[in-house]
């Protein structure tokens, strides 16, 4: 009997010790990993014994992001806006890290959960609260994305894909599409990437990238709010002309 398990004997079952042991799981296997059945025997229980404190699997996962969501840090105590989001960003960044699951979790919730929406609501506050208009707030949120919670979409999921692991037929092969495809040969041979820091296996998502980008977002939102900047005067649109009398 494993020691969760046996711990799950004696104590009394709960939602919280439910999500813990279903983190510890997904932690250990991958989130594909995880079922009810395996959380019951994991926890010493039948698996009914779970549904009167999670109904059901996707119930599960709310919780867990939940969980997870709840874990990153508060903003620094008098710190301004740029810094505030910047930490609060780079903390969540570093809780998926630990739990590499959660980002394909978050993404496939079909709604926030509550954690999410009020850590969101907490963002917009801190835009707000550092003199950013309503306007602005809801550009930056847009621009931010998934980023907020600590990851980034990539054009395309680059692993597997190290020429230099496999054999001549690999070698074969990379050569050829370097030959079609010059520019993006060049931005491979001098890319640089930091496994030990990847977000799920976007192997581009190391932490130099997610900071780079999360920077030039700030430092962008910084120099608008400073313009006090609209969405309104900014459409780049010709004015629509005044019908003659």
């Amino acid at each position: 009997m494993t020691q969760q398990a046996e711990d799950g004997r004696r104590a009394p079952l709960n939602r919280e010790r439910v999500l813990r042991a279903a983190i510890a799981l997904a932690d250990d296997g991958g989130i594909q990993s995880l079922s009810m059945r395996k959380l019951a025997q994991e926890l010493g229980v039948v698996p009914m014994a779970l549904y009167k404190h999670v109904p059901n699997k996707e119930q599960l996962l709310d919780g867990m992001v939940d969980t997870i969501v709840a874990r990153i840090d508060l903003p620094a105590s008098g710190s301004g806006w740029k810094d505030g989001i910047r930490g609060r960003v780079l903390s969540a960044r570093r809780v998926l890290l630990r739990h590499r699951w959660a980002a394909q979790v978050i993404e496939s919730r079909t709604g926030p959960t509550p954690a999410v929406l009020e850590y969101l609501d907490s963002m917009i506050g801190t835009f707000r609260d550092g003199g950013f208009s309503v306007d602005l707030t809801h550009h930056a949120m847009h621009a931010m994305g998934s980023r907020l919670l600590g990851f980034s979409q990539e054009l395309f999921d680059d692993s597997g894909n190290d020429v230099a692991d496999g054999g001549a037929e690999a070698l074969a092969a990379g050569a050829a599409m370097a030959a079609r495809y010059p520019r993006i040969a060049e931005l491979a041979a001098g890319a640089t990437h930091d496994a030990a820091s990847v977000v799920g296996s976007r192997r581009c998502d190391d932490q130099f990238e997610f900071e780079f980008a999360l920077d030039l977002i700030l430092d962008g939102l910084e120099r608008l709010h400073r313009r006090g900047w609209t969405s309104a005067g900014s459409s780049g649109a010709e004015p629509v002309p005044k019908p003659g009398p």
